[in-house]
């Protein structure tokens, strides 16, 4: 069951010292945490104690035994004040004209996963696909600067009392990056629940409208940020990026694990081998395996996934990324090997 079906369930329990309102619309709902063998709920009481607590406890749960929810366990938490936007609260609609949700993810950082969410993005958008990119690693968003709209401040709309964000639009491509909300030095000192509150609304208040693809570049390595995107957001399958060397190669295993992890389960849409050469501008045609060679195929052959891409090490890739127009743009070996990228994503 998902978050939705569930809080469904939850509008049967109404408060009767409340006017029989239901403990969602009262905001008593503060977690739902569906796992694969039982579903926690918690409960948001104040520092007083509801009097009526333990008839609500009980009736939550017996709607949830009711109908037939996984080992149905519901906790409470006291809470000073319930926050008036909640992110329980922020549902997927803006979502509803989006076909398919895919995360660009790595074991680490440094191996350019942000540099291949953006020119995937750029290079789909070139096919003629609708795209959007969120960029999902808030703690060091990069997207402002390699599409050359840092410094641009997104727009929001109040449509019947709920702020909708207007995404900013370049190269055919719809970013949203938590970067457009922060200064460039400005550091985001986030514990992991803030984060991931920040992130959903980051995407789940932003007016996407109509679109083939969403791609979400995740933050390196797996924690709290990575299950809110799993279990809030709805990826429905993930690319992980990497480069040929061991100590990147080895924290592939880890960001595989994750997905394919009893609690997510998500499908591994392939393998992308980042700077797997070096290549010189003046000499398109020779190939400096300086991160070593085939260290990507290998690591894609004993996972039992497909190598979606070997991605050359240009300096064309570096510059464009800095002066915010994405190689995907271009011409080069650079280009056409984001644009037989995208080409196997789409066809997956």
């Amino acid at each position: 069951m998902t978050q939705e079906d569930i809080l469904a369930i939850l509008r049967e329990v109404q408060h009767p010292g409340k006017g029989d309102k239901d403990i969602v619309e009262l905001g008593m709902v503060y977690s739902i945490e569906p796992l694969a063998d039982k579903t926690v709920v918690t409960l948001a009481f104040g520092k007083r104690r509801d009097p009526l607590a333990e008839y609500l406890i009980g009736a939550a749960r017996a709607a949830l035994n009711r109908h037939s929810v996984p080992g149905p366990e519901v906790r409470t938490i006291v809470v000073d004040e319930r926050p008036a936007n909640k992110p329980m609260e922020l549902g997927k609609e803006m979502l509803s004209q989006v076909k398919h949700v895919i995360g660009i993810a790595s074991g680490k950082g440094g191996v350019g996963k942000s540099t291949v969410a953006v020119n995937l993005a750029v290079a789909l958008a070139r096919q003629g696909y609708k795209v959007g990119l969120a960029d999902a690693d808030v703690y060091g968003p990069s997207v402002p600067t390699m599409t050359g709209t840092e410094g641009t401040m997104p727009m929001a709309e109040d449509i019947d009392g709920k702020q909708e964000i207007i995404p900013i639009e370049k190269y055919g491509v719809k970013w949203m990056s938590i970067g457009y909300f922060a200064g460039r030095d400005q550091a985001l000192i986030w514990r992991g629940p803030m984060a991931s509150t920040a992130l959903k609304q980051l995407i789940l208040q932003v007016k996407w409208g109509e679109l083939d693809f969403l791609l979400v570049d995740m933050p390196p390595g797996t924690g709290d940020i990575h299950l809110s995107l799993m279990q809030d957001i709805g990826i429905e399958g993930a690319v992980v990026v990497t480069t040929p060397q061991n100590v990147a190669l080895a924290d592939v295993e880890k960001c595989v694990s994750m997905f394919r992890s009893e609690g997510i389960n998500r499908p591994i849409l392939g393998i992308v081998e980042n700077m797997a050469w070096f290549t010189p501008a003046g000499h398109p045609d020779e190939k400096y395996f300086i991160f070593g060679n085939g260290g990507g195929a290998a690591m894609a052959s004993s996972l039992g996934l497909e190598l979606l891409a070997q991605i050359p090490l240009v300096q064309g890739i570096r510059e464009s990324g800095d002066a915010g127009t994405p190689a995907a743009l271009g011409s080069g070996p650079d280009a056409a090997a984001f644009l037989a990228l995208a080409t196997r994503i789409a066809g997956r």
